[in-house]
């Protein structure tokens, strides 16, 4: 095998892991757990979600499977994903005070959702979707933070989505050229940006950009429950 191409296929599967440096940062400000500190752990979901969202492109150019046939890079990008999207997240909606303090064990429900989730062997379809909610649990910590919306209804909203995680429904996989990719890639790549320039402080009062930002999130939930919804009902 050419060493320039065995290369560049190790150098993809560092691209992931350095997802578990993010990961570690946010284990850091989430302990250390001050405004400031949370800010930097919303830094850290946004730069591991965009790792997350790019590694795949570039490990399918460089043939990284076939060239590196020993190292199973998807159980690496689970090992990250379950921390960056899940774990960390959900300790981070504690540690924030999302939920009352005697609400806290409730955070056990996606906890064990998300491990249920990410096991799941056919967690994507053959048509590039996700199949059950797919764990976006550092979207869902960032919203809950910022909103400080009623307890009752964080809960009801970490319930539901919970549950879904069992639910076979599709949610779109726009890593892959499926349905709707190339305009909800183009949407994505807005809503990032609005994300960076709110966590950057860019904005006096950042609350009119961040209710502006939720469409994208409630664009992405509403479109995949009509693909689902169009496909059980044929």
């Amino acid at each position: 095998m050419p060493l320039k191409e065995t290369f560049l296929a190790w150098l993809v599967h560092l691209y992931t892991a350095s997802g578990l440096v993010a990961a570690a940062g946010m284990a850091f400000f989430i302990v250390r757990g001050d405004a400031e500190s949370f800010r930097w752990v919303i830094a850290l979901m946004i730069a591991a979600t965009f790792i997350d969202a790019t590694d795949g492109t570039l490990a399918r150019r460089w043939r990284v499977k076939e060239i590196l046939p020993g190292f199973d890079g998807r159980r690496l990008d689970d090992i990250v994903d379950f921390q960056t999207y899940t774990s960390l997240p959900l300790l981070f909606i504690w540690r924030a005070g999302v939920l009352p303090e005697n609400w806290g064990w409730f955070l056990l429900l996606p906890l064990l959702a998300g491990a249920y989730g990410f096991s799941q062997s056919d967690a994507k379809t053959e048509d590039h979707y996700f199949l059950g909610f797919p764990s976006y649990w550092n979207v869902v910590a960032i919203y809950l933070y910022w909103l400080q919306l009623p307890s009752w209804i964080s809960l009801v909203i970490i319930g539901v989505l919970s549950v879904l995680t069992f639910v076979p429904s599709l949610y779109l996989y726009t890593s892959y050229k499926g349905e709707f990719s190339r305009l909800t890639n183009w949407l994505l790549v807005i809503w990032a940006m609005i994300l960076v320039l709110i966590v950057a402080k860019v904005f006096d009062d950042p609350r009119p950009m961040i209710w502006l930002s939720l469409a994208f999130p409630l664009y992405y939930f509403a479109l995949s429950w009509w693909i689902t919804l169009r496909k059980w009902l044929g």
